[in-house]
């Protein structure tokens, strides 16, 4: 399996991304600095956390319009799977690739902390090794990962499957102490029309290694892994 890694000014989990990747996989990914137009032939595209032009504007919102993006969207709309993990989800959806919009933590503040998430489903090439249903662990770091949409959109999100991740209790239980940041139905990941496109603002790569404390991020590099190579 062939990924990129796209850096942003500010991105800080570009390399935990490239690692993770490359323990999954055994090669290392292609790193992609904002202001290329080409990315090489890749069978999967990953927008990686941080901070990406110091969180200007709004989180995500000039990122998106970087140089790069123009090739990242395109890719996606011609079917290559594109992973934006927390500043990445932030810029899936200011590029317009995943509805929604990630909006400032109903605490204000900024939270760095593990949270339990469920698995929506198992169907995906992001999640095939792991059990619907099943709760992990992963960190989560951001001021703005409150999701939010209007009631249409989230009705067609649950209608269609498309949730991927939701903040949960430690066994699965969905309620509003679970939910560190106020993300509209507990949504912590959300997949594009085709199960193509994943953003999520837990961090996988951050719990993918035992030497980390945990492996639980492991199973989706490895679903990529399976599905894709």
């Amino acid at each position: 399996m062939k990924a990129a890694v796209i850096v942003f000014p500010g991105s800080n989990c570009d390399r935990d991304a490239a690692v993770a990747l490359q323990a999954a996989t055994g090669h290392a990914p292609a790193m992609v600095w904002h202001g290329d137009s080409v990315i090489p032939e890749s069978d999967l595209i990953v927008l990686p956390g941080g901070f990406s032009y110091g969180d200007y504007l709004r989180s995500g919102a000039m990122a998106a319009h970087s140089p790069v993006m123009r090739e990242v969207v395109a890719r996606a709309r011609a079917g290559t799977p594109v992973l934006g993990i927390c500043n990445g989800f932030q810029v899936l959806t200011e590029a317009g690739l995943l509805p929604g919009v990630l909006m400032r933590n109903a605490t204000l503040k900024f939270i760095c902390k593990d949270v339990h998430l469920r698995v929506e489903r198992n169907d995906s090439a992001y999640t095939r090794r792991y059990a619907k249903g099943e709760v992990v662990r992963f960190p989560i770091a951001h001021k703005d990962g409150s999701y939010f949409a209007d009631e249409a959109t989230l009705a067609r999100l649950e209608g269609e499957g498309r949730v991927a991740f939701r903040y949960c209790g430690a066994s699965g239980e969905i309620t509003a102490d679970a939910n560190p940041n106020g993300s509209r139905n507990n949504i912590a990941g959300i997949y594009n029309e085709t199960g193509t496109v994943l953003g999520l603002m837990p961090h996988p790569e951050r719990l993918a290694d035992p030497a980390l404390g945990g492996t639980d991020g492991a199973k989706l590099f490895l679903s990529l892994m399976e599905t894709l190579h």
